[in-house]
């Protein structure tokens, strides 16, 4: 075989059953490639898409996530997905064609050097420089990939060395190597520290849910009665019905945040600083056990009395035996809790104008619970991920690492391709078309997603902040097209409520329907 050939039987063995991308002159001996094997490629319409449907794919399953690509721009479009995946920590991997070795020396037509360009936002990549290393580069991109912290790595494949033969097999496929157990000592010194607390609260982040973590801390909560607050990327590691969620944390006054700037002792489950800046919740006279995978990043205001580094899920089971015997006050949060629930219970008047607070509610009376919710970056998005109640773990997926816009559409399709339930992409009018033409991929595989659209032609979270810091707003404006004569042009069902009743009706009707949907929500401007 020859190295193309090669690389792509690695890609079976990993278990790869989709590969999203665009290819080009220089993957032809790749494309071929996966024409002969059991992989089914996804052409997209923009490179940025194939990252993201990666990215998802990663997020939802756990399983490695795959985008191809041609060199020069080909492969600079792909950089904004990647980056996302990694800030994400979404397993992924990024395949680039590349012109000749022989060209490698001097200007040529569309060479860069992407595996330098791309070096900044991977955890891993390289270029194959002969035949005989593609099994090798493929069992370490996915290795690397799927390895805690998860994230993306990248492999480039010049176009003279995949028509090379390959003298090689692929290598086996084994799983990373997991996470140590927890130290006990660290575990015992935190037990000690959470019984000695007055008013102890969990922040659970992204790696409570990546490190499939749920289901015992769900455990911790229900024995102890400690409170839990989510960063947006953890929503349902903790049901917002149960009577100790205080829902997400935020940058504001909300609930949550305030919660734990109170707590005497913040147990940070799973909580990458990436997500959210814990100087909102720093107390310099509050402990914080910081349990993950790896040790705490170094950061002024988030300096933990104890790290408990190792297998998450195995770390909290063993905090839960530690205090098995230990009771905790839940009174000194009730407050927190009330106003959490009176802010889902409050409902919009009848005629109130459409704005995300009157439109979550509705999304999620049509969603079922275990139904997956992509969001977008954007106004609609600060009001999904702090009045969305979440009852499952994954079931809303937020970029809240590199919070890109353009996320939600694409996200959507692989989504749709790797989950049994209903799938629904919330966006922006100002993310939606940027990779709006990605509905024609979805509807050529046959999806059946419903995209929301909150329409108020402007960039509504800028002008928001431009106004608190300014007294006014500057270039956030825009116009669009009739989306539902856009939607309707890729054979598309399409609705444009006016009503309260309309909203709920048509949310519920595109979201039951096996159809590839499309709601157009007038919203009202800031």
């Amino acid at each position: 075989m020859d190295a193309a050939e090669l690389l792509v039987e690695g890609l079976e063995t990993e278990g790869v059953e989709h590969v999203f991308g665009i290819p080009g002159e220089e993957t032809t001996d790749l494309m071929f490639a996966i024409r002969d094997s059991d992989i089914t490629f996804v052409p997209v319409r923009h490179e940025q898409g194939a990252a993201f449907m990666a990215d998802v794919h990663g997020r939802l399953t756990g399983n490695t996530g795959v985008c191809l690509a041609t060199l020069g721009p080909g492969a600079t479009n792909l950089i904004t997905g990647i980056a996302d995946a990694n800030l994400d920590k979404s397993p992924l991997v990024a395949i680039t064609g590349q012109g000749s070795m022989e060209t490698m020396h001097h200007e040529s037509h569309q060479q860069l050097d992407v595996v330098d360009a791309f070096e900044p936002v991977v955890k891993w990549n390289t270029r194959v420089n002969h035949p005989d290393v593609a099994h090798e580069a493929v069992r370490k991109a996915f290795k690397i990939a799927e390895t805690e912290k998860p994230g993306a790595t990248h492999l480039e494949l010049p176009e003279d060395v995949a028509a090379q033969e390959a003298d090689a097999e692929p290598i086996r496929t084994r799983g990373p190597a997991p996470p140590s157990d927890p130290n006990p000592t660290a575990v015992a010194d935190a037990a000690e520290r959470l019984r000695e607390a007055e008013r102890p609260a969990i922040l659970a982040g992204n790696g409570a849910v990546r490190g499939r973590a749920a289901d015992v801390l769900r455990a911790l909560v229900r024995r102890t009665g400690i409170p839990v607050v989510t960063t947006y990327m953890a929503k349902g590691a903790v049901p917002d019905d149960d009577p100790r969620s205080l829902m997400t944390v935020d940058s504001g006054n909300g609930a949550g945040s305030e919660a734990l700037a109170e707590a005497d002792l913040v147990l940070a489950v799973g909580y990458d600083v990436a997500e959210h800046d814990p100087a909102g919740f720093h107390r310099e006279d509050a402990d914080i056990v910081h349990v993950d995978s790896q040790p705490a990043e170094v950061y002024a205001e988030y300096d933990p009395t104890i790290e408990i580094v190792g297998n998450i899920a195995r770390s909290v089971a063993e905090l839960d035996d530690a205090t098995a015997q230990s009771t905790f006050d839940t009174a000194w949060y009730e407050n927190y809790r009330e106003r959490v629930t009176d802010q889902i219970a409050d409902a919009p008047a009848a005629d109130a104008p459409f704005e995300p607070e009157v439109v979550v509610p509705a999304l999620r009376d049509a969603l079922n619970a275990g139904d997956v919710l992509l969001s977008d970056t954007g106004r609609h998005k600060m009001v999904l991920a702090q009045e969305f109640p979440t009852y499952e773990a994954n079931s809303v997926v937020i970029s809240n690492g590199l919070a890109t816009m353009g996320i939600a559409v694409a996200g959507a399709v692989s989504a749709d391709c790797c989950t049994d339930g209903n799938v629904v992409a919330a966006t922006g009018d100002g993310g939606f078309l940027m990779n709006a033409a990605e509905l024609e991929t979805a509807e050529r595989l046959d999806c059946s997603f419903t995209t929301v659209v909150f329409r108020d032609d402007e960039l509504s979270l800028i002008t928001e902040e431009q106004r608190e810091t300014h007294g006014d707003s500057f270039g956030t404006e825009f116009t669009n097209p009739d989306l539902v004569q856009f939607a309707e042009s890729f054979g598309m069902e399409a609705y444009r409520p006016e009503t309260a009743g309309e909203l709920h009706d048509d949310l519920a009707a595109a979201i039951a329907s096996d159809e590839l949907s499309l709601v157009d929500v007038p919203t009202a401007k800031p």
